[in-house]
């Protein structure tokens, strides 16, 4: 009797088996299998959203070092030492140590190289937001009842730069890069052109070597004031100036002009900057004419810090507009340079690019930043390729401050 039934478990077996056809697999066979597409699905989601989020994943492999890296070079070293002085520049409108504003730019090019999808735009300090920042700084200094200015004024500044980077990242995450569709061409480039005309104004009191006093509120106060206190020009400056002007100015014409016979234009700023700091130096133009000079300049790095929360309710309505703005002339430049040099801009890659440049720097004692319109123009008619100029600059920077 157990034979027979061990027999026809045999014959049972044999039908099952024979059932599946050639081309039909086992049924643990094709659980294994869907099991390793998943993997392999899963494998692929993560390399995509990594590579959406550090867009250097995806043009770093495919870089020609023997025809970009030539004009990346010049540009992030043209542009680097460029920067130096007007970083130092510009944390005095942001109401900050000197030295910060070499952080600020140090920091920020660093992170946008990895996650931005513009190849020209230089981030870092900006004259507009630095005016907006110096103004929200001293407003709020006396309400977060700090007394050490130098100290107190950073420790607001962290603040909202962190605030800002918040914002930004936020409507990154939202999706509301789509905001950027609805700007026309002639509002960016009005947009432009009004940021170029402020930060021109707000930079002739250095030209001229005028010592304007600071005013809070709106309007034209500081277009006034230079005219009030224009007779104290210092004839020094004012010679500077006119010189450095009359030799950049012919010679970023020329290098527009034969652009197409050069593989990089000529670093006229960069020999400016050389020959004036020797000359000033040498001749001692600070004590014989009294001439503004950035002087001693600390070196290294602080220790990182989180930023005070204490100040987060005073400034969250100041933090708004300075990301709304910084977000604004971000897109508007990369739209600009992306359509001029034939590549896409995606909006809210770059808003969330922007956020992590201002919230990831302000544990570094950095300010808040955006596209710096200047320098993105030097960038651009330097000759960069892609955001390898960024890490150049950064490099030189970082030479500053060891």
């Amino acid at each position: 009797f157990n034979h027979m039934e061990e027999v026809e478990y045999i014959r049972t077996e044999q039908r099952c088996t024979s059932s599946l056809t050639p081309e039909e697999p086992p049924i643990n066979f094709t659980r294994v299998r869907l099991e390793e597409n998943e993997k392999v699905c899963n494998h692929q989601t993560i390399i995509t959203f990594f590579c959406w989020l550090f867009p250097v994943l995806d043009w770093l492999p495919r870089y020609d070092v023997r025809t970009q890296f030539l004009g990346d070079g010049i540009s992030g070293l043209l542009v680097g030492t460029v920067a130096i002085p007007q970083s130092i520049s510009y944390s005095l409108l942001a109401s900050q140590d000197l030295i910060y504003g070499i952080y600020t730019n140090f920091f920020c090019n660093i992170i946008y190289v990895a996650m931005a999808t513009s190849r020209h735009n230089f981030v870092g300090s900006f004259g507009v937001l630095c005016l907006m920042i110096g103004q929200s700084v001293n407003w709020h200094l006396q309400l977060a009842g700090y007394n050490n200015g130098s100290t107190g004024a950073a420790t607001v500044a962290l603040s909202l730069s962190f605030l800002v980077g918040l914002y930004q990242i936020l409507l990154g995450v939202l999706q509301l890069g789509f905001v950027a569709v609805y700007r026309s061409e002639p509002l960016l480039s009005g947009f432009v052109t009004s940021s170029s005309l402020t930060v021109i104004t707000s930079q002739m009191k250095y030209l001229l070597g005028l010592k304007i006093p600071w005013h809070e509120g709106v309007g034209l106060t500081f277009q006034v004031d230079l005219f009030r206190y224009i007779q104290n020009t210092n004839i020094c400056d004012l010679l500077t100036s006119l010189i450095a002007l009359a030799i950049i100015v012919p010679v970023k014409e020329l290098n527009d002009q034969c652009k197409d016979g050069m593989k990089a234009p000529f670093p006229i700023e960069l020999l400016v900057v050389i020959v004036a700091t020797v000359v000033s130096y040498y001749f001692n133009f600070q004590e014989r004419y009294k001439l503004a000079v950035c002087g001693a300049i600390p070196t290294g790095f602080r220790k990182p810090t989180l930023p005070d929360t204490k100040p987060f309710s005073s400034l969250a309505v100041d933090a708004l507009p300075i990301a709304i703005i910084g977000f604004a002339m971000t897109i508007s430049l990369a739209e600009i340079f992306g359509k001029k040099h034939g590549y896409t801009i995606c909006a809210n890659q770059e808003m969330i690019a922007i956020g992590m440049c201002n919230l990831i720097p302000a544990f570094f004692y950095c300010f808040a930043s955006s596209v710096a319109l200047t320098k993105t123009l030097l960038k651009e008619s330097a000759g960069t390729q892609t955001q390898i100029s960024g890490l150049v600059i950064s490099l030189v920077l970082l030479l500053v401050l060891l």
